[in-house]
């Protein structure tokens, strides 16, 4: 899975945490391995022009996401030759109004960026909010895949821990690893 993000907005965020997040919520949802996805962060202005552009509204908004390929394995013909890397879409994030919403909900903006990538590679997947029941299926799917990603990562970090600190007590008794 090839994930690209391209800073553009003039707001520092952390592009290996954003592809790791992607990527943990396209695996857990068996999106084919062969996609590319592009993420661009963008400026206020930048964002705003995207939205009232695509979506016929003013001002900016958080994210967007634009679907390309057609991923769906049963619309391909059965005799077409394997198939290669499609392009999922474009997520377009917007770090400074992202930066806004996190201090309105508490969090930090890295937080809300990574709720906003899954935001974006579901609606990339066809889900979409604009009925009661869509939004609580969407919703609901978004906060369980951003709890597993972070207890994962939080478990990880844990036991890189704990073999740091056991390869340095077995070291201290002469008991390492390397010899």
């Amino acid at each position: 899975m090839s994930i690209e993000v391209v800073n553009e907005s003039g707001v520092a965020v952390d592009e290996a945490l954003i592809v790791s997040v992607a990527r943990y919520a396209l695996d857990r949802m068996r999106v084919s391995p062969a996609v590319e996805l592009a993420i661009t962060a963008v400026t206020v202005d930048a964002m705003s022009e995207l939205h009232e552009r695509w979506m016929d509204e003013p001002g900016p908004t958080d994210v967007m996401a634009f679907p390309m390929d057609d991923l769906a394995e049963d619309t391909r013909r059965p005799d077409a030759p394997d198939i290669g890397p499609a392009l999922l879409g474009d997520i377009v994030l917007c770090p400074a109004f992202a930066g806004d919403q996190a201090v309105k909900a508490g969090h930090t903006m890295d937080d809300e960026l990574h709720l906003l990538t899954v935001h974006g590679c579901l609606h990339l997947l066809g889900y979409d909010h604009h009925e009661p029941d869509e939004e609580r299926e969407m919703f609901a799917l978004q906060n369980r895949l951003l709890h597993d990603w972070r207890t994962e990562r939080a478990e990880s970090a844990a036991r890189a821990a704990q073999a740091r600190i056991d390869a340095k007590v077995l070291g201290t008794v002469g008991l390492d690893s390397d010899e």
